[in-house]
């Protein structure tokens, strides 16, 4: 079992994650890839594009922003594995109030009008979604080779449609289930790390 865990990043990277990466136990074989990108589409299909010539059977998207468990990786497979899925999602939340999930409960486009809920309480168990930002998300290559064949690109934006949400939807699309494990959590780094406990705060208003 070979994984490559790909960071797409700017110049810089928090301390923060730096310590989870650190601390993150691995799973198997691992590699690590950075791409530096003002453009983050371009650097997110460029480390898919490692990952499928590496031959690595499995592709870990961290983002620069998030902190997590050293068991994230092993939780994130135990699911996948469960599942008999091909992409699985832990949990994050903005970093702006109202510190919703970066996740869509449903997202499609029909006659180039976009159709779609947004998450606005997190689950309380692995749920079906119709996207989710790429924060902390394991998937096979083969996924993201399947959307590249058929689009010829994985990560470009479609229209106003971010890049990560623009793969879910190709992802769909093919017939791929999309599953968000809200037991998988992840802190997001801002001016403060935003966890589920500071969204749960903001809503009761303290």
């Amino acid at each position: 079992m070979k994984t490559l865990i790909v960071i797409p990043c700017m110049d810089q990277v928090p301390a923060q994650f730096c310590q989870s990466l650190a601390m993150l136990k691995k799973e198997g074989e691992c590699a690590i890839a950075f791409q530096m990108s003002s453009l983050i589409y371009m650097a997110r299909n460029e480390l898919a594009m490692k990952a499928i010539q590496m031959g690595a059977d499995y592709i870990l998207w961290l983002d620069s922003d998030m902190v997590f468990e050293p068991d994230l990786m092993s939780k994130l497979f135990k699911t996948l594995e469960e599942k008999s899925v091909e992409f699985v999602s832990g949990l994050y939340f903005k970093r702006f109030p109202p510190y919703e999930p970066v996740a869509y409960t449903t997202f499609g486009i029909k006659d180039d009008e976009i159709i779609a809920e947004r998450m606005t309480e997190p689950p309380t168990e692995v749920t079906s979604v119709g996207g989710v930002g790429f924060g902390c998300v394991l998937m096979t290559t083969s996924l993201a080779l399947a959307v590249f064949n058929e689009y010829n690109t994985m990560f470009a934006p479609i229209g106003n449609v971010g890049e990560d949400i623009a793969f879910c939807y190709r992802a769909k699309t093919l017939g791929y289930e999309l599953l968000l494990d809200p037991d998988i959590r992840c802190g997001h780094v801002g001016h403060y790390v935003v966890t589920e406990d500071l969204f749960n705060a903001f809503r009761k208003g303290a």
